[in-house]
């Protein structure tokens, strides 16, 4: 009776330990997420100083008392007038510290514990192998391919067939005893007369085979200069579902030039640091990937971090390649044409790949989009859409677009009949316009 009590007392006790901890741990994340992550990560200093151990930094570090730090939280000001060592802190970088009265002394100590609970992401790096530090393998293996282990079964297998049918071929002869017989054929001599036994099977097959040869070889030359699901291995990942998906960022804030130039333009590094100055990954991975980004800028995250002034380009691989005879304006189809970017380039909220050409059968699936039938970056996939989008439903006024005034006033002053024809469908389209005239998109 006794040691069952003394039993599910120490259960009880240790069952309310363990609760009273999980709850000081959610409370210590969800208090850190809310008033410190925006300036501080526990293992890496940001525009404030990491705070991993904080309390034995301080106390190391000649503070008056245990209290300080707390005062510190609640508000600086006060400790740095206070405490020396609070005053040599509040010089570690130029940006104040906000201050956080509400913070009581249990919930400060809760931030503490979660933060010095977190492991050290660059140990997690050395322990994993240092895949994330290596940087690129994934990518190169993907672009390099595994078509010579594939060539290297093949020799293996056919090895193996063929070691196998000189084996049968031996005990067959052994069975038979026939070692030295001196009309023992060949394996030419044997195909032979089963082809010639089975003449009409093999004429249908070799039939079949010559017709899949050709139509292969037809659809090889067909599917030149195709570049559908063509995706190049990039310097550093950039997930497009996460930047203009989770974070909402509008296509226009990087590719900045897309509505003033032919060009959509590739974002400066300057662009990435806006927000990356700040944000700096969660996980292994992504802290080593915004590394390129660093390393591009010249940025170093000591401190509160500071520009080094030694910057290293970022060679970014080209993924739409058209030949050099066709031109295409990117800003007289989004200002003019009014066509949305995922018309051409898909949904990029749901696109993890930083770019890719997506095949025409996704960009139908996409809502909004014209349905298109040709592969993706061919001229039949390019006048096909002239002939299918409109430049405006209705009478051509109601575009009130300066670029089509010269073209309204012709139809309307000189052909009529012309114009009225265009209307019948309701809608006015870019072949209508002259889209299909060969200058148009040919130097």
């Amino acid at each position: 009776m006794f040691r069952s009590i003394k039993t599910w007392c120490f259960s009880a006790t240790a069952m309310l330990f363990l609760t009273g901890t999980f709850n000081a741990n959610a409370q210590g994340e969800a208090l850190f997420k809310a008033k410190c992550a925006t300036c501080h990560q526990p293992h890496k200093n940001g525009t404030g100083p990491k705070l991993f151990e904080v309390r034995k930094k301080w106390a190391e570090g000649g503070a008056k008392s245990e209290e300080s730090i707390y005062q510190w939280v609640n508000n600086w000001q006060a400790a740095a007038a206070s405490d020396p060592y609070a005053q040599t802190v509040s010089t570690w970088a130029p940006t104040a510290m906000q201050v956080f009265p509400e913070l009581k002394k249990e919930e400060i100590t809760a931030i503490f514990d979660w933060v010095d609970a977190q492991a050290d992401p660059a140990t997690a790096v050395e322990e994993g192998g240092g895949d994330a530090a290596a940087g690129g393998t994934e990518g190169e293996d993907e672009e390099g391919g595994f078509s010579w282990i594939w060539i290297a079964l093949g020799l293996l297998f056919a090895i193996i067939i063929a070691a196998v049918s000189g084996v049968r071929r031996q005990l067959k002869t052994a069975v038979e005893g026939a070692d030295d017989r001196p009309d023992t054929k060949s394996y030419a001599e044997e195909f032979g007369q089963w082809a010639w036994k089975n003449k009409k099977y093999v004429g249908v097959g070799t039939l079949i085979l010559v017709i899949t040869l050709i139509v292969a070889g037809f659809q090889g030359l067909g599917n030149i200069g195709i570049l559908e699901s063509y995706q190049p291995s990039q310097p550093i990942e950039f997930p497009h579902d996460i930047h203009t998906g989770v974070n909402g960022i509008d296509c226009k804030y990087c590719h900045n030039s897309v509505t003033k130039s032919k060009t959509a333009g590739i974002p400066t590094v300057n662009v990435c640091m806006n927000c990356h100055k700040q944000i700096n990954g969660r996980t292994p991975e992504q802290q080593e990937k915004i590394k390129a980004i660093y390393a591009a800028a010249g940025w170093s995250t000591e401190g509160a971090g500071s520009y080094t002034g030694k910057s290293k380009p970022i060679t970014w691989n080209k993924v739409h390649v058209l030949p050099d005879h066709v031109y295409f304006n990117h800003s007289q189809h989004v200002v003019v044409g009014g066509l949305d970017c995922k018309q051409c380039h898909g949904d990029m909220t749901k696109q993890k790949e930083t770019a890719r050409v997506v095949p025409v059968s996704e960009l139908n699936k996409i809502e909004g989009n014209v349905p298109l039938t040709k592969p993706t970056l061919t001229m039949g996939w390019c006048i096909e859409c002239h002939a299918e989008k409109e430049i405006t439903a209705g009478p051509l006024d109601t575009k009130n677009d300066g670029y089509y005034n010269e073209i309204h006033k012709r139809l309307l002053n000189n052909d009529k009949k012309l114009y009225s024809k265009y209307l019948e469908d309701g809608k006015v389209t870019v072949k209508e316009l002259g889209g299909w005239e060969c200058a148009k998109c040919h130097y």
